[in-house]
């Protein structure tokens, strides 16, 4: 072997062996934010699907009548229906999705914000493939009334038995069109807000410019992903006995001329109360793994 083909092997070897250490980091980050942050989901998942067949009127007990339903009546571990499919979907899409960023940022490259942001978009659709059996699980799991959490493994065998293996990848489409969105907003804010505060130099630099970078990126992922979030969420928890949305864009029309453009927005406050300190919590653990895996960060 040449010593050029041997370098190139080296090179390439190192690429991956980063690579890799960049998802595992990405993982971890998510899955511990997940744990602390899955109530929330919990909450904005039943104001999505409110009013569906069957189910209880969230959208009229509002937030605080949720929070205060749900603990009544299911008890406190109903805000925790639904982790172990969430730690999956984590270990699988968020790993990617913030993993691959900087791989293929490399690769697009980083002069201007709509580069960034399409590295982003790129990442959020190759983690959104990989997690989005997970995803419909977790929202399944999520919006189940009653005291009696399901498990992950009934739920996948009756999504099965009435889906079929399609049944996992429902609202693939939106799923996808949603991450693309929102890793494209959360990296490429992130990224940029860091840079300009590291260049202001008026926030001392590590934790607390991490810190203000996430909490300003969370703020613009919560604007642009809500309708995103809305039409996943319907198209995924659809009764399999009864149709509602033939797809994303049937979804985006009914719920334009049942509800309005407000209803796209419906649950945002627990979306953004969800997006602010996920975000923050998830690039800073994030940022600190890479640091002690001698990565460089975002």
């Amino acid at each position: 072997m040449s010593i050029r083909s041997t370098k190139e092997t080296n090179v390439m070897a190192t690429s991956g062996a980063t690579m890799l250490k960049s998802v595992a980091c990405a993982g971890g980050a998510a899955v511990i934010t997940v744990t602390f942050i899955h109530p929330m989901d919990v909450v904005k998942t039943r104001l999505q699907v409110s009013g569906g067949e069957g189910s209880r009127d969230y959208k009229a007990l509002g937030l605080g009548g949720s929070v205060r339903v749900i603990a009544a009546e299911e008890g406190v571990s109903a805000f925790w229906k639904g982790i172990n499919a969430a730690w999956l979907r984590e270990s699988s899409y968020t790993s990617l999705r913030l993993g691959l960023y900087a791989p293929i940022k490399e690769i697009v490259g980083s002069e201007s914000f709509l580069q960034k942001f399409t590295s982003g978009a790129l990442a959020g659709a190759i983690g959104s493939l990989a997690g989005n059996p997970f995803d419909v699980l977790k929202t399944r799991m999520m919006a189940a009334e009653g005291k009696e959490p399901p498990a992950i493994g009934a739920a996948a065998k009756e999504l099965f038995r009435e889906q079929g293996l399609g049944g996992f990848y429902r609202g693939l489409e939106a799923n996808v069109a949603r991450a693309m969105v929102l890793n494209a907003t959360k990296m490429s804010c992130y990224d940029v807000i860091k840079g300009n505060i590291k260049a202001s130099g008026k926030i001392p630099d590590g934790i607390p410019t991490q810190f203000c970078s996430a909490f300003g990126a969370g703020f613009f992922m919560a604007c642009t992903v809500a309708p995103f979030d809305m039409v996943r969420t319907r198209l995924m928890n659809q009764p399999p006995d009864a149709k509602l949305y033939s797809g994303a864009i049937d979804c985006v029309m009914k719920i334009t001329a049942a509800e309005g453009p407000q209803g796209f927005y419906r649950g945002f406050i627990p979306i953004w109360m969800r997006f602010a300190p996920t975000t923050c919590i998830q690039l800073i653990i994030f940022e600190q793994l890479q640091a002690l895996a001698g990565l460089k960060g975002v």
